[in-house]
């Protein structure tokens, strides 16, 4: 191999390099203008409590949708029964002195147990306790048949508020990265562009000209692009039908058991009545809804009431899902 031969290869060696040093230095730049970006630690993401709904708003805030307490709407601290006979509807307790239905949480102080239910009117103001015990909440609160307890009951709201995000910890006790050395920036086309024309040199070939050539004087003129067709609107989609009044839902029962939900949910199938299980928590406990629906008009929805009644749940009422 002659002299000349092995300059023009060490030549080429030489700028093949300087073309991969070009992009690695893009790629540096897109992520972040530091080759160290990518060992960056990320802050880790808010995780809710159970039950917890989370959405993103517009501008990237997450919100979260949980219960709190509404002392303000109805809370009682008074002693409460269960005269020892089962009962539908799954976990409620009754006050005479309850306006609408509530969900509430349900606290026996004497041995730190507590429960999610529903909480509705008393509508004969019997002998005793004023509060009125079914027998899924008393079995989840720990009650005995025929011997009243204190019980406090508080009812529940829902609300949505921002959630907070935790900022990474700054790193201490670590040995400090030295900065790397400055390196001279330039654009990959630049880079490629004069690794290129080094190499034409080396092989003694012309320079390719940077500008495109014009069309000789008399030439024909490019012909223009054709106009894009116009795009057909869309077909106008017919709108979702609105529910003209009423909540559109009846609850049936909140029960504490997966198996009495789905046993009122039997139930209600048998007598031709549409009835979904959901599964919620609230204050770290599980419990089960059994809503029937939808109705679409008022009149519906105060069958449906009706009916549900007469299968023998008497509490149950209209909710919005």
């Amino acid at each position: 191999m002659t002299e000349q031969k092995k300059m023009t290869r060490k030549r080429v060696t030489g700028f093949a390099l300087m073309l991969g040093a070009g992009i690695a230095l893009a790629g540096c730049q897109e992520s972040g203008g530091s080759p160290f970006g990518m060992f960056k630690k990320k802050p880790a993401d808010e995780t809710a409590s159970p039950g917890d709904a989370e959405t993103v708003t517009e501008n990237g805030q997450k919100m979260i949708e949980r219960d709190v307490e509404a002392p303000q709407v109805f809370s009682v601290d008074e002693k409460g029964l269960w005269d020892g006979r089962p009962s539908l509807g799954g976990v409620w307790v009754a006050h005479p002195n309850v306006k609408d239905p509530e969900r509430v949480i349900i606290r026996n102080p004497s041995n730190g147990k507590f429960v999610i239910g529903a909480l509705f009117k008393r509508e004969t103001d019997n002998p005793g306790p004023k509060l009125q015990v079914s027998s899924d909440a008393a079995d989840a609160l720990g009650l005995l048949a025929g011997a009243p307890t204190e019980l406090s009951v508080v009812a529940l709201r829902r609300e949505t508020v921002p959630v907070k995000e935790d900022k990474p910890a700054p790193l201490v006790d670590k040995p400090v990265i030295a900065a790397p050395e400055e390196v001279e920036q330039k654009s990959l086309d630049e880079v490629t562009s004069t690794a290129a024309a080094g190499i034409a040199k080396a092989q003694g070939t012309p320079k390719p000209a940077a500008k495109p050539v014009k069309p000789a004087i008399g030439a024909a003129p490019a012909p223009a692009p054709a106009p894009a067709a116009p795009v057909a609107s869309a077909a106008p989609q017919p709108s979702t039908p609105k529910m003209s009044t009423g909540a559109g839902y009846i609850q049936i029962g909140i029960f504490s058991v997966e198996a009495n939900a789905k046993r009122a949910q039997s139930q209600m199938a048998k007598a031709g009545v549409i009835a979904e299980i959901k599964k919620e928590q609230s204050h770290s406990k599980t419990f089960w809804r059994v809503i029937a629906g939808p109705a679409p008009t008022k009149s519906d929805l105060d069958a449906l009431k009706t009916k549900i009644h007469g299968l023998g749940y008497p509490d149950a009422y209209p909710v919005s899902k």
